[in-house]
C-alpha cells in the first residue's frame, strides 16, 4: 500500500463546498492547504441533486446539518476539472488531489481502476476516498455500519491491486461516526482481513438521523428526500464524538499485529472551526486534518487562519 503525503496537514474533506471546478481551484491556489478533496462522485452519471430536497441550514455558533446526496457532476468531470487547475496554473503540481467516489464495491472498484489509470499517464499526484458512510440516501444505508459490506469493498480492491496494469493510487475509507466499539471492532477485523488496500482513514462523516425544527415552530429547518427533515449533522455539535473516532481508531490501529494496519493514517474531520480544534485532531492522532461545515459557513480564509495559529 502507498503512503500519503499532506503538508501542510490541513485541506477540505468532500462536502457541497468542493462541488464545482471553481470551488477546487480555489482550494488548490491556497498555501495553507495540503491536499484538495472533491464532492464525493458516482461513476458514469452525476447524482440527480434537487435543490428542493438536498439542503443545508448553519446552526450557530460552528454546527450544520445537511440532507445532500452526492455530487451532481460524475467522475470524468472531477479528473478534467483537476487535469485544467494543474495546468492552469502554469506550475507543476503542489499538492496532491484526493477524489472522492462511491457505489457498490464492483463499481467502486472500477472508479479507482479509471483514477489510478489517469494519474498514472497524466502523472498526478492523486488519492482515492471511498465514500462509505453517506447517511442521506433513503434505502441505502452506510456500508461502514456492516463488516460484511466493509469486506466486500476491501476484497474487490484487493483484486485490483493485484490484477491492475499500473500502480493503484493511496486508497482510503471515509467512515462514519461510530459510536460504540463494535463498531469499531467489525472495521479493523475488516482491514486486518485484507492487509495493504487501505493507506488512509478519514474520520468522521456527519451523523445521521438527526433533525432541527425552526425556531418557534415544528417545521424541520431543511427538506430531505425521505420527507421528514432528517438529514446529518456536522460541525461543532459532533466534535467530541469525532474527536473519540479519531483516537479510538488510532490506539485500535496501533495495536494491531499486523504492520500494514498499524500504518494506515487518519485524517481528522468533524466540527473543526478554529486552530484549537485542529490541534485536538492532532493530538489524538490525525496526519492531517480537515474542514466542511467551517469552509462553507466561513470560506476558504479558514484555512489561512488556521494554519497561522496553529505554526
Amino acid at each position: 500500500m502507498s503512503r500519503i503525503n499532506i503538508s501542510p496537514p490541513l485541506l477540505n474533506t468532500s462536502s457541497p463546498w468542493a462541488t464545482t471546478q471553481d470551488d477546487l481551484a480555489k482550494l488548490y491556489s491556497l498555501s495553507s492547504t495540503g491536499a484538495v478533496a472533491t464532492r464525493t462522485s458516482l461513476l458514469y452519471d452525476g447524482f440527480p441533486d434537487d435543490p428542493s430536497i438536498h439542503q443545508h441550514a448553519f446552526i450557530s455558533p460552528s454546527s450544520s446539518i445537511n440532507s445532500y446526496g452526492y455530487s451532481p457532476h460524475p467522475l470524468k468531470y472531477y479528473l478534467s476539472s483537476i487535469e485544467s487547475i494543474i495546468k492552469s496554473s502554469g506550475q507543476p503540481q503542489k499538492k496532491p488531489f484526493i477524489i472522492s467516489v462511491t457505489g457498490p464495491p464492483s463499481v467502486v472498484s472500477i472508479c479507482v481502476n479509471e483514477i489510478s489509470e489517469w494519474a498514472h499517464k497524466e502523472s498526478i499526484s492523486a488519492y482515492a476516498e471511498i465514500n462509505l458512510s453517506c447517511p442521506n440516501i433513503p434505502n441505502d444505508p452506510p456500508p461502514a455500519y456492516s463488516e460484511s459490506d466493509l469486506k466486500d469493498h476491501l476484497s474487490e480492491l484487493q483484486a485490483l491491486q493485484h490484477k491492475s496494469e499500473v500502480p493503484i493510487v493511496p486508497i482510503g475509507f471515509k467512515t462514519p461516526p461510530y459510536t460504540y466499539q463494535h463498531q469499531f471492532d467489525k472495521l479493523v477485523s475488516a482491514l486486518e482481513a485484507y492487509p495493504g488496500v487501505v493507506s488512509f482513514i478519514t474520520a468522521t462523516n456527519t451523523l445521521g438521523n438527526s433533525l432541527l425544527l425552526a425556531d418557534g415552530g415544528l417545521d424541520p429547518i431543511i427538506a430531505s428526500a425521505s420527507g421528514t427533515g432528517v438529514g446529518g449533522l456536522a460541525g461543532g455539535s459532533i466534535h467530541p464524538l469525532s474527536l473519540g473516532n479519531v483516537f479510538t481508531i488510532r490506539k485500535m490501529l496501533d495495536k494491531s499485529s499486523k504492520r500494514e494496519i498499524q500504518d494506515i493514517v487518519i485524517i481528522g474531520a468533524g466540527g473543526v472551526s478554529d486552530v484549537h480544534g485542529y490541534q485536538r485532531m492532532r493530538k489524538v492522532g490525525a496526519v492531517a486534518v480537515g474542514l466542511a461545515t467551517a469552509l462553507g459557513s466561513r470560506g476558504v480564509e479558514i484555512f489561512d487562519e488556521i494554519l497561522k495559529l496553529g505554526e
